[in-house]
């Protein structure tokens, strides 16, 4: 059998799905474009997108809930300056992409000249980080069920105390083709599974929950007897930890981060501040300040797209361009920016393979993908012991930051309270509040311990959802302020 290059094999399953079934190729595409660029525009995009999603949730032992879902449509874009113009259809059709593409130019004046010169086609260059698959035909009904039992199984047989055990599994199947007014086309095909843990524990009238779970872009195959295993160890564990925390003390103090999933607080507190729009507007605390010192010696901060099977990670981006590894602050020095193509012409610069988009009726815009912290040389024994009184945070739960000071309110699902460098016992209650461009400052060890999250982020922006990733390593922070509940 005689297999095709990634890149034209996914361009093949696009047209297969996209274009030919309503009577397209490629150049109803590009007399679409050339519509729109009867008027004078910077830049103008097609995007479309096939999704194919399926849930299944578990509670009180029972498969409760089902879901299957099919989406399909086309948004036409128009960008003149700072300006977008954008129509969307479920309704793809010569006639709906001709009507959208006739709306979203006036935007901008028509060109002089009637003329419109045709862009000769080339097919972007793309990364191969996972495999095209369909995840939700890798499992049948049956053992999808099963394995939510097992989850169930384990969890009750882990401890008298788990009063309760829910459960969640969730795959998608998702492909995009962009065709660009300057001749470019891109297509990605995009797996996307999850399972997610929760339990609840109850002891002498006291309830309490974690959670855990994981997942990427590969299939569920992935979700094997020790994996799953290793998420009801880590969900029983949290709920039980729970139960024996204290309420935790408030006031300034040292801060010690534990790896992999508090790294969400690198990507709510310092991840968004880099985003291309908010800086180019100077609504960022780190507005004008490439070149500078944003952090401590040390501090290597990454956007890094090219991840293999990472649920934040991209072959291709939402306009077409190919995913980078985006250094944005390197030993403490604020090197770049997150770039769409918009924010990156506006302020002189190249795209990052950062513009992404939640789905074909939304806009793209500059987001993060997979954003860590790189690993220091201290081991994480190291750093808690060197904490005379102070709190180590293992997990969090949620956050907000305000982009233009860098002000953050983080709340803490994991927590312990440690004196004289032994972790005495776990906390509850415990909120951290600080500015992002003051807390990377004060990072004062980094541990050699990196780790990314186990795949279970969803960033929100202005009202859109994409998956992402986040990672650091273990992080002593001096002088946050911790609200409590002692």
């Amino acid at each position: 059998m005689i297999s095709r290059e990634p890149t034209i094999e996914r361009l093949a399953v696009a047209r297969s799905l996209l274009l030919t079934p309503f009577g397209l190729d490629e150049s109803h595409l590009t007399r679409a474009l050339a519509e729109i660029k009867a008027h004078r525009v910077d830049e103008a995009d097609l995007y479309f997108q096939y999704t194919r999603s399926e849930g299944w949730s578990l509670e009180e032992g029972i498969v409760k809930t089902g879901s299957f879902s099919i989406d399909q449509g086309v948004g036409v874009r128009a960008v003149s300056g700072e300006k977008t113009a954008f129509a969307y259809s479920d309704d793809i059709s010569e006639a709906s992409l001709l009507d959208a593409a006739r709306t979203v130019r006036t935007i901008s004046v028509a060109a002089k000249s009637a003329r419109v010169k045709t862009a000769s086609q080339k097919i972007a260059s793309a990364r191969s980080l996972y495999q095209g698959l369909d995840p939700i035909a890798t499992l049948d009904s049956t053992a999808k069920v099963k394995l939510l039992e097992k989850v169930e199984q384990l969890a009750r047989a882990k401890d008298p105390r788990v009063a309760q055990v829910m459960a969640g599994l969730a795959s998608e199947y998702d492909v995009v083709m962009v065709a660009r007014a300057d001749g470019t086309l891109a297509a990605d095909v995009r797996p996307l599974v999850r399972l997610s843990v929760t339990v609840i524990a109850e002891q002498k009238g006291r309830r309490e929950m974690g959670s855990a779970g994981g997942g990427g872009r590969f299939g569920l195959a992935y979700f094997d007897d020790a994996v799953i295993a290793q998420y009801v160890d880590e969900a029983v564990k949290a709920a039980l930890t729970n139960l024996e925390a204290r309420p935790a003390p408030a006031g300034e103090m040292t801060v010690v981060l534990g790896p992999g999933w508090p790294g969400i607080l690198l990507h709510e507190a310092i991840g968004h501040g880099l985003e291309g729009d908010f800086n180019r507007k100077g609504s960022s605390a780190f507005s004008g300040r490439i070149g500078q010192r944003v952090a401590a010696k040390g501090v290597t901060v990454l956007d890094d797209g090219t991840i293999a099977d990472r649920r934040g990670s991209l072959n291709v981006d939402d306009e077409g361009n190919t995913s980078q590894r985006n250094v944005l602050i390197e030993d403490g020095i604020l090197k770049g920016y997150i770039q769409d193509a918009m924010n990156a012409r506006l302020m002189g610069v190249k795209p990052t393979g950062n513009g992404r988009r939640e789905s074909y009726a939304h806009i793209p815009m500059p987001r993060m993908t997979n954003t860590y912290m790189l690993g220091g040389d201290k081991s994480p024994e190291e750093i808690v012991a060197s904490i005379k009184k102070g709190l180590y945070a293992t997990n969090f739960g949620g956050g907000q930051v305000d982009i233009t000071s860098g002000k953050f309110v983080f709340s803490a699902s994991e927590a312990y309270w440690v004196e004289n460098g032994k972790i005495l016992y776990p906390v509850k209650g415990a909120t951290i509040v600080g500015s992002g461009p003051e807390c990377l400052k004060r990072v004062s060890m980094i541990g050699n311990d990196m780790k990314l999250d186990s795949g279970v982020g969803t960033c929100g922006k202005e009202g859109q959802s994409v998956p992402v990733g986040v990672g650091q390593p273990t992080l002593r922070i001096d002088g946050l302020t911790v609200g409590g509940t002692a």
